[in-house]
């Protein structure tokens, strides 16, 4: 079994055990919640420590990354531009979408309940979120990363990345090296902990379904619909940007890079799906000098489906708590899901869940805790969002193309 697939177990395991606890030994089932509660916050704390030093790595590594790439050349400076925007509608479209998809769902206030009993918070959560543009500015960067104000430490970190891209390359090199050799330390650490992933989502989600019983099992369903949901519209938006001004017609679009979706669907990686998009690139008349340099890039640097991700992760779980997003924090949201899907295409799947979707919860003052039962169903919607980011870096490809001859690509 892969290592998504074991977490997943661990978590039907953890919910079955205690549904049936709760029905057939009701008297043991809150013995072993109560045992299975700090084992579960242990394992989520163990993942919460490698949050700072892999954010601030990653994004350093990216920014830099994404400034060297632009100085390439033209068609490179057009890729990264066309990435940024769909990643930046992306977000946005998410942040409207997710909440409007969630309010249609019934919450049960057993959920809530059995959230906050599992994670240890005994106070009522706020109804409103915290949060807003006027905190992003940090006055004491070393402050904000001890009391993990994501939000401040991200802003400073981008401004202390793009400052390394006007230094001389023998000033930044060395500091971009450290960056990547921390990113990677804590990749390291993070597949330490998910070996114990099984156990800690066991740990995790065994308090909640004593609690809620089966509305748990509910709702990571609406979560699961709600991925697919956001995935599918993101993808259905692409087809129309990969279209219009200058590009090829839908059918056409549509029909030359099925292939290519049906190889994503099939490795869930865009990268194994590399040599399929090249064909299809290669069958739509587009130049190599295009499709040689944009779809690396666009594998290396680009997933369309990780801010939307983020955004409705956190709008998920604001849903869960019932919590309602001031508007300034949903920006806060959109604005982190961008700059950090920059840095974060090189992390493995679990790895990458934890640690760019804890930042974005945390930005948006909301509590952590549900992001280990999340991180073991993630594995159901990836299908989906393969088949997003593989559309989404051929739309790159022929927007590129279109630009580049100025006229329809035959």
């Amino acid at each position: 079994m892969s290592g998504a697939q074991r977490v997943l177990a661990g978590l039907i395991a953890g919910a079955a055990t205690g549904l049936c606890l709760t029905g057939f030994a009701p008297q043991m089932a809150g013995t072993a919640a109560a045992i299975a509660r700090p084992i579960g916050t242990l394992w989520l704390n163990a993942l919460q420590m490698t949050v700072v030093p892999l954010v601030v790595s990653m994004l350093v590594v990216g920014v830099t990354q994404v400034a060297d790439v632009a100085a390439t050349g033209r068609i490179a400076r057009r890729a990264i531009l066309w990435m940024l925007a769909l990643a930046t509608w992306a977000a946005i479209l998410t942040a409207f979408l997710a909440p409007w998809m969630l309010s249609m769902c019934k919450r049960s206030p057993d959920l809530v309940a059995a959230l906050q009993a599992a994670s240890g918070v005994d106070e009522a959560v706020p109804a409103v979120a915290a949060g807003g543009l006027a905190a992003l500015v940090p006055t004491n960067v070393v402050a904000a990363a001890a009391q993990g104000a994501i939000g401040p430490l991200v802003v400073f970190t981008l401004c202390f990345a793009f400052a390394l891209t006007r230094i001389p390359p023998a000033h930044r090199d060395p500091i971009v090296t450290v960056a990547r050799g921390v990113a990677d330390a804590m990749t390291v650490i993070v597949d330490w902990l998910l070996v114990a992933g099984p156990l800690g989502v066991f740990a995790l989600i065994l308090p909640v379904a004593v609690r809620a019983g089966s509305v748990v099992v509910g709702a990571l369903g609406i979560y699961v619909g709600l991925l697919v949901a956001v995935y599918l519209v993101i993808t259905g938006s692409v087809y129309a940007v990969a279209c219009l001004g200058g590009g090829p017609r839908l059918r056409r679009f549509a029909a030359a890079i099925l292939p290519a979706q049906v190889v994503a669907a099939s490795t869930q990686s865009s990268l194994a799906s590399m040599p399929a998009m090249l064909a299809v690139a290669h069958e739509s008349g587009c130049p190599p000098r295009v499709s040689g340099l944009v779809l690396p890039l666009a594998v290396s640097l680009f997933r369309i489906t990780s801010p939307a991700q983020y955004v409705a992760v956190a709008s998920f779980i604001a849903w869960a708590y019932g919590i309602e997003p001031a508007p300034g924090t949903l920006a806060v949201a959109v604005l982190l899901a961008v700059v950090i899907s920059l840095g974060a295409v090189g992390l493995p799947g679990q790895a990458s869940f934890m640690g760019t979707n804890l930042p974005v919860v945390q930005a948006a003052g909301l509590p952590v805790e549900p992001l280990g039962l999340l991180l073991a169903v993630d594995m159901i919607p990836d299908v989906v969002a393969t088949v997003g980011n593989v559309t989404a870096d051929l739309a790159v490809v022929s927007r590129v193309t279109a630009v580049e001859r100025g006229s329809s690509p035959a």
